[in-house]
């Protein structure tokens, strides 16, 4: 798919917005009257979406939503620029100070200063912010950046207090 066609929804979304357009297509919809209740369920739906809303018994369209829909969001910053749609870690940072961040970020999530915690509740804390559920991994960035320890037995782990934690 080229990058012209990805886009290609933008035009569609931008059409919506102007009046004439609007009201072509709506005459490229069949002469066939719509019944109340299919009527009701279009509205409804379409007050979800966010495209109309109805003022004084009448269905008004929304242009707010549909610009919206066109405004760039912005650009994540810290340790979000490195999580996917889910929150999950899609990569983990090349930089020192932004891969500890980002540990941080996830270690303040998954544990609670006074967790003690076996190496399967470590796991499952871990596992919705894992890239490709690969928790090994993170868990040992954890253990390797001195956010997670294992205690002296070795069957369990615990966060490491904040003060403690942090660099010398």
């Amino acid at each position: 798919m080229t990058s012209n066609e990805s886009e290609r929804w933008r035009g569609v979304v931008a059409a919506l917005l102007n009046d004439d357009l609007r009201a072509v297509l709506a005459e490229t919809v069949p002469d066939a009257p719509l019944t109340p209740a299919r009527r009701e369920r279009a509205v409804a739906r379409l007050e979800q979406l966010g495209l109309v809303r109805t003022e004084q018994d009448a269905v008004v369209f929304d242009s707010d939503a549909v610009r919206a829909l066109l405004t760039p969001k912005p650009r994540p910053v810290g340790p979000e620029r490195f999580l996917d749609r889910e929150g999950r870690i899609d990569r983990y940072p090349l930089r020192d100070d932004d891969r500890r961040g980002l540990l941080e970020w996830v270690a303040e999530r998954a544990f609670c200063p006074e967790d003690i915690l076996t190496e399967a509740d470590v796991n499952t804390r871990l596992e919705p912010y894992a890239p490709g559920g690969d928790v090994a991994v993170l868990r040992r960035y954890l253990v390797d950046h001195e956010l997670l320890e294992r205690t002296r037995s070795g069957s369990e782990y615990a966060p490491v207090p904040p003060t403690a934690a942090e660099p010398q």
